[in-house]
């Protein structure tokens, strides 16, 4: 997945260089309270890095995306799928500053055909908080459908979107 471009877009392994802006979208509960929740920077220092373990681990990750054309971190969209987690997931969070772009749909396009036909992995979800209303747009746009919600471990009562 490291490498992997769309259009204006560069997936690649996170950086120290990374830290100050993760560990500032995780300091806002607007930003954090559908993935996971806000972080102290110690939390998000351990984030950013079990982002990279499950690369080493599984070949792929939540990696960082950024721009081409200003190399800027944007924000995160790929594939998660820890031991306990139910089946693997598309997974996604931008910055502020890089919503409403149509960086999700061009990047969230990229990994799922990647997962699926690259990987070939058998099934592919998004798990979404029901309150969460632009992941569950942003999942129906990339041809998503709605299916029965679950208790996904800790996190509570999730929406499941599937991929096809």
């Amino acid at each position: 997945m490291i490498g992997l471009e769309t259009e204006r877009l560069i997936f690649r392994q996170w950086q120290n260089s990374d830290y100050p802006a993760l560990a500032e979208f995780f300091s806002e509960s607007d930003n954090a309270r559908y993935v996971g929740g806000t972080k102290t920077e110690e939390e998000s220092w351990r984030l950013l890095s079990t982002y990279i373990g499950h690369y080493a681990l599984n070949g792929y990750s939540y990696l960082a995306l950024e721009t081409k054309d200003t190399s800027n971190l944007i924000g995160t969209v790929g594939l998660w799928n820890s031991t306990p987690w139910p089946e693997p997931e598309l997974g996604y969070w931008l910055l502020p500053n890089a919503q409403g772009k149509g960086y999700g749909i061009e990047a969230g396009l990229a990994v799922k055909k990647y997962a699926l036909e690259t990987l070939k992995l058998d099934t592919l979800v998004s798990y979404i908080d029901n309150a969460n209303e632009p992941s569950k747009k942003l999942a129906l746009a990339l041809s998503a459908q709605h299916e029965q919600p679950i208790e996904l471990l800790d996190f509570g009562l999730h929406e499941v979107y599937r991929y096809k």
